[in-house]
């Protein structure tokens, strides 16, 4: 009788810190949509904080299947001044720059915090549909909603998670300052770790 297979796949174990380890495609492809994240919000907030151009305005009417009713909304409809409206997603953006930026340098925190918040942004957009029959379309949520999907299956997946949680040196400027001072101590015939 074959041996049934089990419904989990334990965690890849992490290079080696000397291993010639290459950012693997899922790591590169999830900072590459919390960028797109990032730069979708930026431009939701502009057009929340400016006017609309009619023809723009037209499209993404027509974008929602309902082209004959453009949306129009404006940061006064939400009871804020635009310039707090753009600091505030100015600096929701920033903070979403900065972390793929991270992860594509193998931050793991950073990894896993752009999870939860993933985590978090579709279980709402659920809740609201769900609850408050909130529409999914792409003017309200769709966009937001399938890039949050895809930044959590990249992130997730067992490459992303070996490179991120793999051994790396650290301190290396320190590291490379105490070789240079053992290096000048021997020339200045001293022993090594002695007080100059």
């Amino acid at each position: 009788m074959p041996r049934k297979r089990v419904a989990f796949e334990p965690p890849l174990e992490p290079a080696p810190a000397e291993a010639a380890h290459h950012r693997p495609l899922a790591i590169v492809a999830g900072a590459v949509l919390v960028l797109l994240r990032a730069a979708a919000g930026a431009l939701w907030a502009v057009s929340v904080a400016f006017a609309l151009p009619p023809w723009l305005r037209d499209v993404a009417g027509a974008w929602s299947g309902d082209a004959s009713e453009a949306p129009d909304v404006s940061a006064s409809d939400l009871g804020v001044g635009t310039a707090v409206f753009l600091a505030i997603l100015g600096s929701v953006c920033a903070v979403q720059v900065v972390l793929g930026i991270r992860i594509l340098f193998g931050g793991n925190r950073s990894r896993v915090f752009v999870m939860l918040i993933s985590v978090a942004s579709i279980s709402a957009s659920f809740v609201g549909w769900w609850e408050f029959g909130q529409e999914i379309s792409i003017r309200t949520t769709l966009t937001t909603l399938a890039l949050d999907i895809l930044v959590l299956l990249a992130l997730s997946s067992r490459d992303a998670a070996a490179y991120a949680r793999r051994p790396r040196a650290r301190h290396g400027r320190r590291r490379e300052r105490a070789g240079r001072s053992a290096r000048s101590q021997r020339r200045a015939g001293l022993p090594p770790g002695a007080p100059r």
